[in-house]
């Protein structure tokens, strides 16, 4: 038998060997470089020192990364439940906060044992609003009693020429679902005043003019939700009566954050809390909870806008794990604290169904005082159901502001889940105000601290120019209307007698207010 060479290499068990060991040294040799490559690239980003100095974190990022940062939340998570609450803010400052990195500001809590306790770790039960917001006319009608013109809604039942023609008009003017009207009929329906519609006098002018497309489909309901109003306070305090006083009647909890630190990352005194305690808010005491922000989140200083999620992030989660109660029709509203929203826009998301959401606030722009009026109007997303801030935001405040829900992983499901196409919405529109926005609206030494405490991402940051924080310059922009750029911005005129100027408590309130409702440096 004849054997050719090529056959014989084949056939050769040390050439089979060798080669097995060539490709086996190529494969060591290629996983020791591919190693030395990524130990170089996590070495850059310190992860492998992180991962050695920080082991006993691990836990409770995976915590965080459950509760917090997960996936979409069920009614059984945390938000419904105050059993994490401790592991959530543990977390939370683990994740977002490195003490030897960060600024440290000294602060006093109260006192534990004191009759006010730690007001930042007290939770609050939310109650059902038993308001009697309508009432039955001696006709027997369901009417809602602000919007109702009462002494019309009374007498004998009978039928009119003059009756018909007006609740006709009424029913021309309101796309909001009403009884036909018939000759012969008596007269039973509510008599709306001027600015209310719908059967019940229920349906305020800011949800009549609004871009809502469901007015068809709107009707009372049996329990009126309840509302959860979230800010965060600097020293914005002239502007937290007013909001106070605005929305009372209509918001069962306030959550309000505060911090130690300003939005550029100085240590700067608790003055809400010394209020919270002193009485100043004794009026609204029983509706506020108080959330304290004991820490500047990671690279604040360097990228403001770092702080400005993470504001509404901490206020969001802290204050809803705190919160016993909750139920996914609850209306959860998101505001600034120059924002605050008209009174009657936010009870008819109390005690209507039928609206969309998420929706927003079309509110009036101002600056420096409400006698500076902006054109057009401010436009912010700020509110949804409990649900939906649950399932498609994950429970952050931050993600609401935006308008990029549709793209998010539990916006289809939710969806689909509450039966209801997602159509976001506005209260009010470009001439009828849903609230108000005043911008600045502080005396020239309110405007200096905003100077100093703004973050450090709203380019050009006005207040790192010495000449822009002098009072005397300042002084001069709010009686120009002008802006620290050294434009001066044509303003239309006003007239503290117009609807929507300010709101009601500043108007009842004018003299101690003035310097908001009328240009204190204005040339005569």
């Amino acid at each position: 038998m004849r054997c050719f060479p090529l056959q014989l290499y084949c056939n050769n068990p040390l050439m089979k060997i060798k080669k097995h060991k060539l490709f086996l040294f190529f494969s060591v040799g290629l996983c020791v470089v591919s190693f030395l490559y990524c130990y170089k690239t996590l070495h850059q980003e310190f992860l492998l020192r992180d991962l050695s100095h920080h082991k006993s974190s691990l836990k409770s990022l995976v915590i965080l990364s459950g509760f917090l940062w997960g996936d979409p939340l069920s009614n059984n998570s945390f938000l419904f439940n105050t059993n994490n609450r401790k592991d959530v803010e543990k977390a939370m400052r683990q994740k977002n906060y490195d003490e030897k990195k960060q600024p440290v500001a000294d602060f006093v809590m109260p006192d534990p044992t004191g009759p006010h306790g730690e007001l930042h770790k007290r939770t609050f039960s939310l109650q059902d609003d038993h308001t009697p917001h309508f009432i039955h006319t001696e006709m027997g009608a369901l009417c809602f009693r602000d919007g109702t013109d009462m002494a019309s809604s009374k007498g004998k039942p009978s039928y009119t020429k003059d009756n018909e023609d007006q609740k006709l008009k009424h029913k021309k003017n309101s796309t909001v679902v009403e009884h036909t009207l018939k000759p012969g009929r008596n007269v039973s329906e509510c008599v709306c005043r001027q600015g209310w519609h719908g059967p019940n006098c229920g349906v305020p002018t800011v949800i009549q003019h609004s871009n809502l497309h469901t007015k068809s489909h709107l009707k009372l309901r049996k329990v009126p939700r309840r509302i959860i109003n979230a800010i965060n306070i600097n020293h914005e305090f002239d502007l937290l009566h007013v909001r106070f006083h605005e929305l009372a009647d209509a918001v069962d909890l306030f959550l309000v954050c505060e911090s130690n630190f300003t939005a550029y990352g100085d240590s700067k005194p608790l003055t809400f809390l010394q209020l919270l305690l002193n009485g100043t808010f004794d009026y609204i005491k029983h509706k506020i909870l108080y959330i304290f922000l004991d820490h500047f989140p990671k690279g604040g200083r360097a990228n403001g806008w770092i702080v400005d999620d993470y504001l509404r992030t901490f206020l969001t989660k802290n204050g809803l794990s705190r919160i016993q109660g909750l139920r996914p029709d609850d209306v959860f509203v998101l505001n600034d604290a120059d924002e605050i929203p008209v009174k009657e826009g936010i009870l008819f998301l109390k005690l209507y169904d039928g609206w969309t959401e998420p929706f927003g606030i079309h509110m009036r722009k101002s600056l420096y005082g409400f006698y500076w009026r902006q054109m057009g109007t401010l436009d912010v997303i700020s509110g949804c159901t409990m649900a939906m801030l649950v399932s498609v935001y994950k429970g952050d405040g931050i993600l609401l502001r935006r308008r990029e829900y549709f793209s998010m992983p539990g916006f289809r499901q939710y969806e689909k889940t509450s039966g209801h196409v997602l159509i976001p919405w506005s209260i009010g529109s470009p001439v009828h105000y849903g609230g108000w926005h005043c911008s600045w609206c502080f005396k020239p030494e309110g405007i200096y601290y905003k100077l100093v405490s703004a973050q450090n991402g709203d380019f050009p940051r006005w207040g790192d120019f010495v000449e822009k924080r002098k009072l005397s310059y300042i002084r001069e922009l709010i009686r120009t209307g002008g802006w620290f750029d050294g434009s001066t911005p044509h303003y239309p005129p006003t007239n503290p007698s117009e609807h929507m100027f300010a709101p009601k408590y500043l108007l009842d309130n004018y003299e101690k207010y003035d310097y908001l409702l009328e240009n204190p440096y204005a040339k005569g």
